[in-house]
């Protein structure tokens, strides 16, 4: 889950809960595996680690999945988002030692994990995983896999979209329907600002790189290739941070530090649109009361007309300890959560989290007019998105190249060419990864 779900909170005024908690729909649970689903059957607790509102929707899941499995129960461990990967890499270079059986990952680390500890989580696919994967959408199919193989459990997303302000694009007279490309968006941005003084859209310009990331994945081009290369020189690459450059020198983009500088401005009107992943629905809903029927979202705009206007910003998914005495237990009960549409469901409605689950998307909260959001219907803006959204390719140095990133978007906004920026990024990065690969 994207570090920005810290503040995301309950979604209101869809009422599922009692359907979903009913178990009606539920045509994709798992035979019972051993140890789960016979009162006859040993008694088995399963651990997890997790963070935020995860914890919540992982017990919820449990409750459900009792009602068939009374023998199993979890114990779920809210240790923080960083203490989890802490925690997580020393037990894997202890082989295993003081794990949970279950542990949620964040999908620009999964690859990187596969990467430095080939044996530390389960194959799911040995399983027998392969045949729901078409359940999900194929961004999220290929982060959770390695060389044909799943190694996690597809959980929640971040389709993209521009959360806008109603009333101050009314004020500007502009028509947010008719905004289909970055350029349009320019053009009516410059409109907004010199009518109304709001600006275009929010950005932490010297820590944090959401918005070219976002561009990035809409042109389906990433950090990395698919190969895992450096990517940073790829004309599309360097045409999303010119893009973003644009709105820069037309003064259009308000920098704010960090999260609290973007819900600032959220609360206070100070920029006409957030373009973010649909998780910022919930901070949205419990930092700007006050603004209730005043917003709506439209999709990213393309980069040329009819191009695509998909993206994904955040998301996670759930892995299992190879090691673990427990695993077929926790497969069974993370194949039931993964794969059922009425307890995603309530996970997005209880908890905020958008679903991977193609299935959830035909679910009564999906179609339901959005009263805060003035009767739109956005989450089925958002699952219609989802199959269009490209790969964004990560490796076990995705760190480092999101810093790099960010250092070349500093660069950029200091007026240094995007080319030149970027061609500067990718040297220091391929040689921090060299240093990096020769220190062991």
């Amino acid at each position: 889950m994207s570090k920005w779900m810290k503040l995301s909170t309950v979604m209101l005024g869809i009422s599922l809960i009692a359907t979903a908690c009913g178990g009606a729909n539920n045509n994709n649970q798992p035979a019972a595996t051993p140890g789960t689903g016979d009162n006859n059957v040993e008694k088995v607790e399963l651990t997890a680690w997790a963070w935020n509102v995860n914890v919540g929707a992982l017990n919820e899941a449990m409750t459900m999945y009792q009602k068939d499995h009374p023998n199993v129960s979890i114990k779920v461990e809210d240790i923080g988002r960083l203490d989890v990967y802490d925690k997580l890499s020393t037990g894997l270079a202890a082989g295993g030692s003081g794990l949970p059986d279950i542990v949620l990952v964040e999908d620009d680390r999964i690859q990187g994990y596969l990467e430095a500890f080939p044996k530390g989580f389960q194959n799911l696919s040995d399983k027998g995983f392969d045949a729901k994967a078409d359940q999900f959408p194929a961004f999220k199919k290929e982060l959770t896999s390695k060389d044909g193989k799943f190694y996690a459990f597809p959980f929640d997303a971040g389709p993209t979209g521009m959360f806008y302000r109603k009333d101050i694009f009314e004020k500007a007279g502009v028509d947010a329907t008719k905004i289909e490309t970055w350029d349009d968006f320019l053009a009516a941005g410059q409109t907004i600002k010199s009518k109304t003084g709001a600006y275009a859209l929010p950005a932490d310009k010297f820590k944090d790189d959401a918005n070219f990331r976002m561009m990035m994945n809409e042109l389906g081009v990433y950090y990395f290739d698919k190969d895992g290369n450096i990517d940073f020189n790829n004309p599309k690459v360097v045409q999303a941070m010119a893009t973003l450059k644009k709105f820069g020198d037309a003064d259009l983009v308000k920098d704010v530090n960090g999260w609290d500088g973007i819900v600032s401005a959220t609360v206070d009107g100070s920029v006409a649109t957030i373009p973010f992943g649909a998780w910022y629905y919930g901070t949205i809903i419990d930092q700007a009361k006050d603004t209730k029927g005043k917003w709506g979202v439209f999709l990213l705009p393309a980069f040329e007309k009819g191009g695509n206007r998909a993206a994904n910003l955040g998301g996670s998914s759930w892995m299992l300890n190879a090691d673990s005495e427990r695993v077929d237990a926790a497969y069974g009960f993370m194949e039931y959560f993964s794969t059922t549409s009425a307890v995603q469901a309530v996970a997005m409605e209880k908890f905020g989290l958008f679903p991977s689950l193609q299935s959830t998307y035909s679910e009564p909260a999906f179609q339901a007019d959005n009263e805060f959001f003035g009767g739109q219907k956005i989450w089925k803006l958002f699952g219609d998105e989802m199959a269009n959204i490209p790969t964004p390719y990560y490796t076990k140095d995705y760190a480092m190249a999101m810093d790099e990133a960010v250092k070349a978007q500093a660069h950029v906004f200091m007026d240094k060419d995007p080319a030149k920026a970027l061609k500067e990024a990718a040297e220091r990065l391929a040689d921090r990864t060299k240093r990096a690969v020769n220190n062991g």
